[in-house]
């Protein structure tokens, strides 16, 4: 971090001065990177092998396919932020209008609070089982403090916290993968363990393409600092690749080791699987867990001030609020994580499905509004206007995409809490969100070239 760097974040969710941008887009690698060497993408990894009971081999393929499908909308987020200076889900209002913004911002909130939880959740009962007389409530306080304390010093720490990472938790995971596999042995006839079922595979597909969708919302939020100067390919590729890679390596793993327990308890499979390295590999794995709830704070103070912002318009909330508010987000991530430490995987299972089915609409139409109706060229002052200046408070045709394209999907849903029609006739192989996406990305782009406005210049980027 440069000198004026060097202190606590000043900035909120308004545009990011020319003279404060600074960075490089291959920066972008190794937060995604980083940000992804935690036990919450080894579980997810796992699910393949326990929830889906594919063999490896087919828990391989679906993990690949599906985040290098993912991570296509996830990064082409990312030329967003240098171009605009301006936090993701404060451009929605670009998009939705800014009061019509406000129910998707509420329920990105509602996503930040679950993936804090869920990494405190693994990330405590890992630390309690290598010290079983430290509490497993006082481990996940003991990890959310450290998450909360980069949060606090903001933007340029989690940067350099996650580009640690991505060199100290992935030893880690080298580590892991190597003692699992040349020391404790891959057990008999290991390849022909579980087996290949559609349902299973595109299972597994969807929820690694969530995983990467799941990251659209923040992608902005961490790449505004850099010059508007930023190529767009330099933004999309950096941030793809580190995302791809930082996820599929941690999610094999996981494969692996559900593939080798029994009774799908990945945690202590983990544990017992690394034997005598166990203790080092989960301590460093605890600390990447730190480091992607960080974002997920950070992220979610920044949304809930987007939400404060549009009641209260001449809001001009600074870093003591972002402060207050990530402080009353943690200890609301807390409480969650303390009531669903005892049914974690069915519950993160079912978190996962639920966010699938209402981020594909958003994504949707951000994406296609951006680069195809507006082709990047938004009013910036507008985003903050009381009346929502050239966007209005609504923006009907992509409201009324967004709620079509979650009714869209439900008679393709397949979960353990209801499958539709459609669904049972596939055999319980789960489309919804490729329908979503199909659906709502051509008939957004009819609607809004009809009906919209012609796109206006970029009006003072990074001003203010």
């Amino acid at each position: 971090m440069s000198e004026d760097n060097a202190r606590i974040e000043r900035h909120t969710i308004f545009p990011i001065p020319l003279d404060q941008r600074h960075g490089r887009a291959g920066q972008l690698f190794t937060l995604w990177f980083g940000a992804n060497m935690t036990v919450l993408t080894i579980v997810t990894g796992a699910l393949a092998t326990t929830i889906f009971g594919q063999s490896f081999a087919s828990a391989a393929l679906s993990i690949l396919l599906g985040n290098l499908v993912g991570a296509i909308f996830m990064a082409l987020h990312a030329a967003q932020g240098p171009q605009l200076g301006v936090p993701q889900m404060v451009q929605s209002r670009g998009q939705f209008g800014s009061v019509g913004a406000v129910f998707v911002v509420a329920l990105v909130v509602f996503m930040y609070l679950g993936f804090f939880a869920s990494n405190l959740v693994l990330g405590g009962q890992s630390l309690h089982a290598i010290l079983p007389w430290f509490g497993e409530g006082s481990c996940l306080v003991v990890i959310g403090l450290a998450s909360l304390a980069a949060t606090i010093w903001g933007h340029d720490l989690i940067h350099l916290y996650t580009r640690l990472m991505t060199f100290v938790s992935g030893a880690a995971l080298l580590l892991a993968g190597i003692w699992i596999t040349f020391v404790t042995g891959l057990p008999a006839g290991f390849m022909a363990l579980g087996s290949f079922t559609a349902a299973g595979f595109f299972g597994m597909l969807s929820v690694a393409a969530l995983w990467q969708i799941a990251y659209a919302p923040y992608v902005s939020d961490y790449s505004r600092y850099l010059p508007p100067g930023t190529g767009p390919g330099q933004a999309f590729w950096a941030s793809y690749w580190g995302c791809v890679i930082g996820s599929v390596l941690p999610m094999l793993l996981g494969a692996v080791i559900g593939t080798m327990v029994g009774d799908g308890d990945v945690l202590t499979g983990l544990v017992a699987l690394t034997g005598p390295a166990s203790t080092i590999i989960v301590i460093l794995f605890a600390l990447g867990v730190a480091a992607s709830n960080a974002m997920n704070l950070y992220c979610g103070a920044l949304a809930s001030i987007t939400l404060g912002q549009t009641v209260l318009p001449r809001w001009t909330p600074g870093s003591a609020a972002r402060i207050v508010i990530a402080i009353a987000l943690f200890s609301a991530s807390i409480l969650i994580g303390l009531v669903s430490e005892k049914n974690f995987l069915t519950n993160y299972t079912d978190f996962m499905a639920l966010l699938l089915y209402v981020m594909v609409p958003w994504t949707a139409v951000n994406l296609v509004d951006f680069y195809l109706v507006r082709f990047g060229e938004y009013d910036v002052p507008s985003f903050f206007a009381a009346d929502g200046g050239v966007y209005g408070r609504y923006n009907w045709p992509a409201l009324l995409c967004y709620g079509a394209g979650i009714l869209i999907q439900i008679p393709f849903i397949a979960s353990d809490l209801y499958t539709g029609p459609i669904a049972a006739l596939l055999g319980g192989v789960d489309v919804s969100w490729v329908v979503g996406l199909v659906v709502v990305s051509p008939v957004y782009y009819l609607l809004a070239r009809r009906y919209l406005a012609a796109p206006l210049p970029v009006t003072a980027v990074g001003a203010g």
